[in-house]
Order: C-alpha cells, then sequence, then structure tokens
C-alpha cells in the first residue's frame, strides 16, 4: 500500500474536476487530481452543443431569465438560490474560458455567437432566445483541452488511469480516498484535508444510453456505501434525441440550428404537445412526446423511433411557416454540426444533409446524486448539515439546480460554475484545517471485495448481469413508470444483488490492467444505484419533471415539493448482501425566488 498525502484530492478529470482543481491550486492548495481515465477522455468531452450564459450577444437576454427557465424546465423542484447562482455565475464564467483561451464561435462583430436550445427563452417564457455559447458541436471537448492546459500550467498532480473504490471518514471528517492503480493492480490511499467527487453519472444502468462505458457511478456509489445519502435518483433525464440502435447522443443544438422532429408521416409532431415553442420544449417533455407518437403507432416504419430532420430545405420551409426571415444552407450546417455529421455517417450511415436522422429518447443525465450546497460543500441530512472536508460537483453532484429536469447546456454551466465554487471554498478550508488521521486499515475493506471478486467461484459472469440489470431498469425504470413495474425493478434488483454476491465468476485472475475485475466492481456500482433509483421512483407518487408516473399523473405539489434522501443503512461498504435502505422526504425545496417574484411560484408547464 502507498500513500499520498496532499491538500486537497480531486476524484474525476472531467470539466468540474479540473476548475475545481484548478481554484484550489490558484488559492494556494497542493492538489492531486485522481482519474480512472486520462483527462481529456472524461466523458465532458462528450457534451456537443453549447453552454448556457446570458450574455445576450444576439437578442436581450438576462441571467434572472435563465434562472426562470432552470426553475420552470426543473418542474419547480431546483432550489432556487442554487439556480439563480448558476444563471448570475454563467456569464463570468463563460468569459473566463474565453480568457483562458477556448476558441469559442463568433458574430461577424466578432463576439461569441450564441445559438437556440431547448427551453431557453427571454422575458419569462415570452419566446426562445440565443443562449447556448459554442464551439462548433464540440463544446465540452473545447472545455477540456482548455482546463487541462491551465491545471498543467497550475503544477495541479495527475494520477492517470487511478480508479478510485472507496472514500475515507475518521472522527467525522472525509479523509481521503481509496484507489487501484490499473496498471499494477496495487492499492493507494490519498490522504487529504479536502475530497471533492467531480466522478460523473451512471448512465450504463440503462441499456440504451449516450453515457460511455466508464460512466458506472463510482464515486457517487462508494460514498454512498459510507452512509452518505443520494437526493432525488428518482430524476433521470432521457435525452429525446439518442442516435436509434446505439443511443449515442445527437446534440440539442440540431434543434436550436432549425431542425425539426417527424413522425411516420412527415408530420411535425411536437406542434401538438409544445406548440408555443414545439421542438424546442424541455427536454422531458420532448422525449414523452416521442414515446407517445410511437404508442399511436406513428413512428417510423411501425418501429419505435422517428426523425429528426435538419436538411435546409426542410428547416427553410418551416422557418418561412413560421413568418421567420432567417435561413439556413449546406455550408452553415455543416460548420455548426460538423461532430454530428460526422457521427451519423459513421454509425448509421446517414448523411443528415441529404435524410433525416432517426433518433429515440436514450438515458442521459442524473439531476440527483451526491447532495451539496451551493459551495459544493457535501451535507447529509435536511437540515443541510456539512460533512467537513467533503465535497462535490457535476453531474455526480445533486445541489439541485436543475430540480426534476434538467435544461440543454446547464450541465455544462454547473460543471463550471459550482467546480469553481468548490475549488474557492477548499483553498479556504484547507487554510485553516488540519490532516486528520487516516482509520485503521483504510484498505481492508476494498482489498477483500477485490480478493471476493477475483476469486469467485460461481457460474455468472458480470457481463450477463450487467446485461440483465440495463434490460429491467429500461422496461421498469424508464421514461413511463407505475407502481407494479416499479416494485418488480426493485425486487430484480436485489435479486441481481444477492447473485453479483454469491454467483460470480471472472475470466481473469490477475492484478496488471484487469478489467475484467474493474468492471466487475462497477457492477456493483451499477446495482447499488438502480436500487435507490427504482426505490426512490417507487415511493414519489407524482409526475414531475424526468419522472412520469401513469398511477400518478399529476404533479403534487402540497405534498411533493420535496428532495427525496435515500440512505443505505450498513457498518460495512460490501458485506451486507441485501442492506436496508431509509428513505427521508424532509428536505423542502427553496423558494427563495417564488417568495419575491410570483413568475417563480410552481404553475402548470406551458410550451
Amino acid at each position: 500500500m502507498q500513500t499520498h498525502q496532499f491538500d486537497a484530492i480531486i476524484v474525476g478529470a472531467g470539466g468540474a474536476g479540473l476548475m475545481a482543481a484548478l481554484y484550489a491550486s490558484k488559492g494556494g492548495a497542493k492538489v492531486a487530481v485522481v482519474s480512472k481515465l486520462y483527462p481529456t477522455r472524461s466523458h465532458t468531452g462528450a457534451a456537443l452543443g453549447g453552454i448556457g450564459a446570458a450574455l445576450g450577444n444576439l437578442e436581450e437576454d438576462k441571467p434572472i431569465w435563465h434562472a426562470y427557465d432552470t426553475v420552470k424546465g426543473g418542474d419547480y423542484l431546483a432550489d432556487q438560490n442554487a439556480a439563480l447562482i448558476l444563471a448570475e455565475n454563467a456569464v463570468d464564467a463563460v468569459i473566463e474560458l474565453e480568457h483562458m483561451g477556448l476558441p469559442f464561435d463568433r458574430t461577424p462583430e466578432g463576439r461569441i455567437s450564441q445559438r437556440r436550445f431547448g427551453g431557453h427563452t427571454s422575458n419569462f417564457g415570452e419566446k426562445p432566445v440565443r443562449r447556448a455559447c459554442h464551439a462548433a458541436d464540440r463544446t465540452g471537448h473545447m472545455i477540456l483541452q482548455t482546463l487541462y492546459q491551465q491545471c498543467i500550467k497550475n503544477e495541479v498532480k495527475f494520477f492517470d488511469e487511478f480508479h478510485v473504490v472507496d472514500v475515507l471518514l475518521n472522527q467525522g471528517h472525509c479523509v481521503g480516498c481509496v484507489a487501484v492503480q490499473l496498471g499494477t493492480g496495487e492499492m493507494h490511499v490519498f490522504h487529504g484535508k479536502a475530497t471533492l467527487f467531480a466522478t460523473g453519472g451512471w448512465g450504463r444502468v440503462w441499456r440504451v444510453t449516450s453515457n460511455a462505458h466508464t460512466l458506472t457511478g463510482d464515486g457517487a456509489a462508494a460514498v454512498y456505501r459510507r452512509g452518505i445519502p443520494m437526493q432525488d435518483m428518482e430524476f433521470y433525464q432521457f435525452h429525446p434525441t439518442g442516435l436509434y440502435g446505439l443511443g449515442v447522443l445527437l446534440t440539442e443544438g440540431i434543434r436550436g440550428e432549425g431542425g425539426i422532429l417527424l413522425n411516420r408521416h412527415g408530420e411535425r409532431f411536437m406542434e401538438k404537445y409544445a406548440p408555443k415553442i414545439k421542438d424546442l420544449a424541455s427536454r422531458d417533455v420532448v422525449s414523452r412526446s416521442i414515446y407517445l407518437e410511437v404508442r399511436a403507432g406513428n413512428g417510423i416504419g411501425g418501429k419505435d423511433y422517428v426523425h429528426l430532420d435538419v436538411r435546409p430545405a426542410t428547416v427553410n420551409r418551416y422557418l418561412a411557416e413560421a413568418g421567420e426571415t432567417r435561413r439556413v444552407d449546406e455550408a452553415q450546417i455543416a460548420r455548426a454540426l460538423a461532430e454530428t455529421l460526422d457521427v451519423c455517417r459513421t454509425y448509421a450511415g446517414v448523411d443528415p444533409l441529404t435524410e433525416p436522422m432517426p433518433i429515440q429518447p436514450t438515458a442521459h443525465y442524473a439531476m440527483g446524486g451526491i447532495p451539496t450546497n451551493v459551495d459544493a460543500e457535501v451535507v447529509i441530512d435536511e437540515n443541510w448539515t456539512v460533512l467537513p472536508g467533503m465535497y462535490a460537483a457535476g453531474e455526480v453532484a445533486c445541489v439541485s439546480c436543475h430540480g426534476a429536469n434538467r435544461l440543454g447546456t446547464n450541465s455544462l454551466v454547473d460543471l463550471i460554475v459550482f467546480g469553481r465554487r468548490g475549488g474557492i471554498k477548499i483553498a479556504e478550508y484547507v487554510k485553516q484545517a488540519s490532516f486528520i488521521p487516516l482509520p485503521p486499515n483504510p484498505t481492508a475493506a476494498s482489498e477483500a471485495e477485490f480478493k471476493r471478486i477475483r476469486t469467485g467461484k460461481g457460474k455468472t459472469r458480470p457481463y450477463e448481469l450487467r446485461k440483465e440489470l440495463q434490460r429491467v431498469m429500461m422496461d421498469n425504470v424508464g421514461v413511463f413508470r407505475e407502481e407494479k413495474a416499479l416494485s418488480a425493478g426493485l425486487e430484480a434488483t436485489r435479486e441481481l444483488r444477492q447473485r453479483f454476491r454469491t454467483d460470480l465468476t471472472i475470466d481473469d485472475q490477475g492484478h496488471k490492467f484487469n478489467t475484467d475485475v474493474l468492471e466487475a466492481w462497477e457492477l456493483g456500482c451499477l446495482i447499488d444505484l438502480a436500487e435507490s433509483t427504482a426505490l426512490s421512483a417507487l415511493n414519489r407518487t407524482e409526475s414531475r419533471g424526468a419522472h412520469s408516473r401513469e398511477d400518478y399523473k399529476n404533479r403534487d405539489d402540497v405534498n411533493w415539493l420535496v428532495h427525496t434522501l435515500c440512505y443505505r443503512k450498513s457498518d460495512d461498504p460490501y458485506e451486507n448482501a441485501n442492506p436496508p435502505l431509509e428513505l427521508n422526504t424532509k428536505k423542502k425545496v427553496d423558494m427563495s425566488l417564488a417568495e419575491k417574484d410570483p413568475a417563480f411560484a410552481p404553475k402548470e408547464r406551458v410550451y
């Protein structure tokens, strides 16, 4: 066992982790970033269409309008203080990225270019607004490259291909984490005054997902197993435009550029479901609309997908019908959506310039996660009690600026805004904090679990269980939900955990670059998070945002304007095959904006 000591340990090297590392190091902290991937392979690089900020470069815009869209899009479950901070800080954050060297697209006047995105409006929902700042459709990739360069410049220490598998707590503080070095299989302890988790989401719980193979909820599960609650796990966003059959994300920027959703009859069906804003409605609205069209037999060729059409002739026809003077041509589409065109041509054999794209909703983004306050400090109960030394930011965290449904572009805003706020808070904290001793035998639990996996004598391989888990979650805990299916899904996840504990076998018992062992460990994370998702969804007897109950179709603001906290109760992170879970729904939603302005009060969402 090797031990490394730093003031601050950042787990995860995506946008949130790099931003936190940069600002903690700027504040004088000695910082280590621990990542199971090389930093520029982190999933932030898959974010395509843009980062939202009310710059007003092309038309009037204000941060308060951005905050309103965030609250409304989140179906009023967003903590309104967090939504306001997100919107207000976004402006400075984007300008700062530009100053760091991020090559945003430009207007003819040389300003940062902006385009429309679903759910973003001006003047409290009056009309769509151009708010998404973009670098073609490679915005997330550009953010990663820019921040990584800045961290190298600021002498942040990187531990690449170190897979974090446990969090260390002692004397009521977070004191670091345990990681497996992929190249050797050895356990390493990272001892720190402050530890920030920025490990992303867990889309691989579902079969059809836009998430990479590595998005297995490692950080969330490690924290959850040590008694930290998961918040709002029932809210998982299905992005409406995943490439049919693959789930690969096709950016919302396609619709921002004028792309139209069409059913088998060539009808622009979003006019029925969101007559005012149509194809630019919030993601939960569009995903449900696609499923309703498919249910009605309007899928293309009778199958479970529809078309997304960005051919200039189609777009220009609808722009003319809407009375807009703007027109598009092939060169403009090719320039604005270069990555999208390449993906469709490569993986679907479809050229979007000459034929429509086949799309279906795909599991995309976790609104829930590790509960935090607006400074990225982890909180452990409904009273907002801070766990000293522990922080979280990005998709793994739930500051609840997204509520029940995240707006497009707000994931990148979340990374940058709350990653930065976390880094600043860490820099302040480590100046006055001392190193708390490590707990006895800090790697014992992890070593025992990896030994169990490596020496298992069962009959089931991890990929078989993973495949079954993804089928169960897709069938029972997908876009539409009801009690019987949720109960069946919950029971199935518990049976899968039992098999994972007692009937597992792997082919490779080695130590160096043993992906067989590590993917088995990741499967345990997926099962834990799937169970908490199913239980939280079963418990919430209403429909709100991305959580749509067939048996409780209405939103219930009287009883359910609260967050769900799900606790895993066990003294050991691995010993109990089916640890009891406990739900707490006493954490109220912050309504501070609604107290000042009735525009922010819960009302029916009309698009």
